[in-house]
């Protein structure tokens, strides 16, 4: 995947007969998936005019030029859309594009090498980060309390017991 582009979006399933669609967004605002023009899929080749018509059910519903009837919809499930980077607006201060973080290194506040960041996940309950290994943490705060893009690196600072099991408590009594 070549970090000039940033996935958007991912085509959940069909929504009725006419070839709508849901898209799971991964936008700020799940309605402006499609706002900074065309997307494209993975490799980049093949373009999608979209228009975004409501949110529905934890997606946006969305027309995708030239998809008719629910056949075509259904052909597009899993679609993984994405957009220039340059199309996007600059990040502010303690803002970054999750594609920025991606493989960067996960380094504890003790130095302890976690290894890299893998992917962000959001399950409903907020942001998780995912590092090697399957760790998964909260992307708070609290929990990732530094990140430095140019030094490629995010500082990560796991609540006790959360990847010991409470082990370390009971080593305390």
């Amino acid at each position: 995947m070549s970090p000039d582009r940033v996935l958007l979006g991912v085509v959940a399933a069909p929504h009725g007969v006419r070839g709508l669609v849901r898209i799971k967004s991964f936008t700020e605002d799940p309605l402006s998936v499609a706002a900074y023009g065309p997307l494209s899929d993975e490799s980049g080749k093949k373009e999608y005019r979209v228009e975004v018509l409501s949110a529905a059910r934890g997606a946006v519903l969305a027309r995708i030029e030239g998809v008719a009837d629910r056949t075509a919809a259904e052909a597009l499930r899993g679609l993984r859309l994405y957009v220039e980077r340059q199309r996007l607006p600059a990040t502010g201060e303690r803002e970054w594009y999750e594609a920025d973080l991606v493989g960067l290194a996960a380094v504890g506040t003790d130095g302890r090498n976690w290894g890299k960041v893998v992917a962000f996940h959001d399950f409903g309950a907020g942001s998780v980060i995912e590092v090697s290994g399957g760790v998964m943490l909260p992307f708070t705060d609290e929990v990732v309390p530094e990140i430095d893009v140019e030094g490629g690196k995010v500082v990560i600072d796991p609540p006790a017991g959360l990847l010991t099991g409470g082990k370390e408590k009971e080593a305390e009594t």
